[in-house]
């Protein structure tokens, strides 16, 4: 195998290397996104129609799965940790080629329930957490740039395996689907994960971490800034991901057409990219504390303009958008949270415990938000709980800093030298 050019601190990658890694992760996040979860939503109501199971039912197995995924990601933190993301990443789209088969073939209620957690074990080794620790490790204080490239690209797995899926599905039906897409991700992502995530695992750099910093995660995850940013993160999170899929009923009980309602939907895709590319010059003028409160208020202040806005539905549209922009940022915002307060040395483990909350709250939003709007009587009533939400986690989000954090303003955007294994 051919060794990296040696331009590099001992220990650390390359800067070739990094840009391969950079690649591979770009690559694999698409596709490990648009297989184990964007596929999903397109294949649902067939599957539903197919199997006789009604579509809450469906939902529900793929929900488990995201659940599954909160709980491995905790172990599989710490691997990361230790190890670096090879293992952890080649592991996942190992297990995510019978996940989805079993997912296809499955005969029988329990089969599907039972396919979906294993996919859940598969997604805590491919999805964002596990790339989200390569990249801070390996970057360093250049994490942010190549944190913005990974979700910006990453957030292109819809617009591809949405109508991917879709095309197959006609001749295919719902199980052939599955099947084709459980080849492409086994064929992309673990040969990948295997050659493009080789090299050196760096040591943590300890000048990120300073010593009046507790060093020791189990006493960080119990500290009080800990604890809240867990909190500030899922209630954020929440709240976002709750207004994506509740939002076309809402513009449809404004009175726009489905098409022009799901047009709104993908100008605030469309927004969140544009979102995380101001991430970078945020975060270069603000500390962690105003970044925290500032990117969920701007979650709660556009939710609460939805929430309030007859029309018209231009200017609906144009609120979508901005919504998409703060949601966007969130992404990045939980990405570089530990990072930026308790460095990177326990990045894996801190991030998992963090993300889990996050992912569950990311499980449970389709169903809050039918049953919010039935008990309180419409969609708009329902973003304004959701917008309330939204500011609660603003406000928990001031206390999230340890009294000495470890870092207020960005790193430089320079290389630095990494110890080895």
């Amino acid at each position: 195998m051919r060794s990296e050019p040696t331009d590099a601190a001992p220990g650390a990658l390359s800067p070739a290397g990094l840009r391969r890694v950079l690649a591979v992760l770009c690559g694999t996040e698409i596709t490990s996104w648009g297989v184990l979860y964007y596929a999903f939503p397109v294949l649902a109501p067939g599957i539903a129609a197919d199997t006789g199971w009604s579509i809450g039912t469906v939902t529900a197995a793929f929900s488990l799965g995201l659940v599954v995924s909160a709980v491995v990601g905790i172990p599989a933190g710490r691997r990361l940790d230790r190890h670096g993301p090879r293992r952890v990443m080649t592991a996942g789209s190992v297990i995510a080629v019978p996940a989805v088969v079993g997912i296809a073939t499955a005969p029988t209620l329990p089969w599907f329930f039972a396919s979906w957690a294993l996919a859940g074990v598969a997604m805590a080794g491919v999805l964002y957490q596990p790339a989200f620790a390569a990249l801070t490790r390996w970057w360093g204080p250049r994490r942010v740039t190549a944190l913005t490239a990974v979700t910006l690209l990453a957030g292109l797995a819809s617009t591809i395996f949405a109508p991917l899926t879709a095309a197959l599905a006609g001749p295919l039906g719902w199980r052939g689907t599955y099947l084709v897409l459980a080849g492409v991700l086994g064929v992309l992502t673990i040969p990948a994960h295997l050659f493009g995530l080789r090299g050196p695992w760096p040591d943590a750099d300890p000048g990120e971490t300073p010593a009046h910093l507790d060093a020791d995660p189990a006493r960080v995850t119990r500290s009080r800034p800990f604890v809240l940013l867990v909190a500030a993160v899922a209630l954020g999170t929440f709240s976002a991901f709750a207004v994506v899929v509740n939002q076309v009923p809402l513009l449809i009980e404004r009175g726009m057409t489905t098409s022009a309602a799901a047009w709104a939907l993908g100008l605030g895709g469309l927004g969140q990219v544009l979102g995380r590319l101001g991430y970078a010059r945020l975060s270069a003028h603000t500390g962690v504390r105003t970044r925290t409160a500032l990117v969920l208020a701007a979650t709660a202040a556009t939710t609460a303009l939805l929430a309030a806005l007859p029309g018209p539905s231009g200017l609906l549209i144009a609120v979508a958008m901005l919504t998409g922009a703060a949601r966007g940022v969130l992404t990045l915002l939980q990405a570089t949270a530990v990072s930026d307060r308790w460095g990177a040395a326990h990045y894996g483990r801190l991030g998992a415990v963090l993300s889990a909350p996050a992912m569950i709250a990311t499980a449970l939003a389709p169903w809050a938000g039918a049953a919010l709007s039935e008990l309180l009587g419409g969609y708009p009533a329902v973003f304004g709980l959701l917008a309330g939400i939204a500011a609660l986690a603003a406000v928990l989000a001031l206390g999230t800093v340890p009294r000495h954090p470890a870092s207020t303003a960005p790193a430089p955007e320079a290389p630095r030298p990494a110890g080895g294994e």
